[in-house]
C-alpha cells in the first residue's frame, strides 16, 4: 500500500519579493505568485489527488486552492504546517535583521537549527507539529495522493524528521517558490523522498539564498 504525498512550497509572495523574513506575516502573493500557482496547478492537474492541505496563510491557502480547483476540491486548513513564528523578526528586512542582530544573523545562515529568536518559534518544535500533522495525513489517505501547500521553513525540519537528516540539515535542503517535491509512504519501510525541488513548470522564480 503506497501513499504518494505532494510537497508544495507556495508561490512568491510580497515578503519573498522585498526580501523579508516572513514568518506568520500573512503577505499575499504576488502577480507572478499567482502566475506560479495556475502552472503548478497545470503540471498537477492530471495527478489524482485525494485531498490538498494547507497552510493557514494566504500565500500557501492561495496556491492550494489553485491547484485543487481542477480536482473539484477544497483545500484543507492545517495548523501543524503553518509557518514558523519568528517573533521580533516578523516581516523585517533581512538586511536590518542582519545589521541588528548580528551574532543570530550568523547562527541563521549557519546552523538555524540553534536559533532562538526573541519571541520566536525553534525549528525543532516546527519539526514536532509538521511531522504529526503528516503522520495524521497519511493514516487518514492510506493507499491515496494527497498534496500539502506549506512554507520552505516547514518543509526542511517536516524532511528531516520524517528521513532522519541530522542536524545541521536546514541549508543542505532547498525548495524554490511553487516547487514541489514528493514523498513516498510504504508500510513496513516508512517515507521515501523520490523528487525534490521541482520547478520545470515554472517561467519565473526568485532563488533564495537566505
Amino acid at each position: 500500500m503506497e501513499t504518494v504525498i505532494y510537497l508544495i512550497r507556495h508561490g512568491e509572495s510580497q515578503g519573498n519579493k522585498e526580501g523579508r523574513f516572513r514568518g506568520r506575516t500573512d503577505f499575499p502573493l504576488t502577480e507572478n505568485g499567482m502566475r506560479q500557482a495556475r502552472e503548478l496547478c497545470g503540471e498537477l492537474k492530471e495527478i489524482e489527488l485525494a485531498a490538498v492541505y494547507s497552510s493557514p496563510l494566504r500565500r500557501a491557502l492561495d496556491t492550494a486552492k489553485i491547484v485543487a480547483e481542477p480536482h473539484g476540491l477544497e483545500p484543507v486548513v492545517e495548523e501543524g504546517f503553518n509557518n514558523i513564528s519568528l517573533g521580533e523578526w516578523e516581516g523585517k528586512p533581512k538586511d536590518e535583521i542582519r545589521e541588528k542582530y548580528p551574532d543570530l544573523w550568523k547562527l541563521w545562515i549557519t546552523t538555524p537549527e540553534k536559533l532562538e529568536i526573541p519571541g520566536g518559534e525553534s525549528l525543532k518544535k516546527v519539526m514536532e507539529r509538521s511531522v504529526k500533522a503528516l503522520e495524521r495525513i497519511v493514516e487518514r489517505h492510506s493507499g491515496q495522493t494527497v498534496a500539502i501547500a506549506t512554507h520552505r521553513a516547514v518543509l526542511k525540519p517536516l524532511l528531516a524528521g520524517i528521513l532522519g537528516i541530522a542536524e545541521p540539515y536546514f541549508w543542505k535542503l532547498h525548495m524554490d517558490t511553487a516547487s514541489y517535491s514528493i514523498l513516498e509512504h510504504r508500510e513496513g519501510r516508512g517515507y521515501t523522498l523520490s523528487l525534490l525541488n521541482q520547478t520545470r513548470h515554472l517561467r519565473e522564480f526568485i532563488k533564495e539564498v537566505f
